[in-house]
């Protein structure tokens, strides 16, 4: 049986979230936790989408925040898969925080979260092959073996002199 084939527009999900009194530090800045929850979230529903089946959050890559999201702030998360695995799929999280009265946009972060696909009783299921189509969603298609080798290194899932994309990175001399 082949995989079924997608491409990342038929999972792509944005998702905008207004930045309330309860979203904010002390400072009245977004907290970290509300936004990371947030990308969980959006990232977990396009994981969906692409899989056609329930996902559970494998990984988040590093997570900088650049710039503060004040309060009254319109966050907006746009996701989509950059490649998918046997049974994972990665999916790239882009944030930009809008002060609409200011008319001033920021792009606050960005990050890489991996999902697995489970059936009903937990066990990981085959996702569908995704083809990207334009030179960004190749490039990104591109760099996600390297992503990949380099989470289960750190994960210590695989050996550094496993790492086919990683090699120049481990090598002595």
């Amino acid at each position: 049986m082949s995989r079924k084939i997608k491409t990342p527009k038929d999972s792509f999900i944005s998702m905008t979230e207004l930045v309330l009194p309860n979203d904010t530090n002390t400072l009245n800045n977004l907290m970290g936790g509300r936004l990371m929850h947030w990308m969980d979230i959006v990232s977990a529903i396009v994981g969906q989408k692409h899989c056609e089946s329930v996902v559970v959050t494998a990984s988040v890559d590093n997570i900088s925040f650049r710039t503060p999201i004040q309060l009254g702030s319109v966050v907006t998360l746009r996701a989509r898969v950059t490649r998918a695995f046997n049974s994972s799929v990665e999916i790239r999280i882009d944030v930009e925080a809008e002060n609409i009265p200011e008319g001033v946009k920021v792009e606050s972060n960005s990050a890489y979260f991996t999902f697995v696909a489970v059936d009903k009783n937990g066990n990981t299921i085959t996702v569908p092959e995704v083809v990207p189509e334009t030179a960004e969603e190749m490039e990104l298609y591109n760099g996600a073996l390297r992503r990949r080798q380099l989470r289960l290194i750190l994960a210590g899932r695989m050996k550094p002199q496993d790492a086919t994309e990683l090699k120049s990175l481990f090598e002595t001399k």
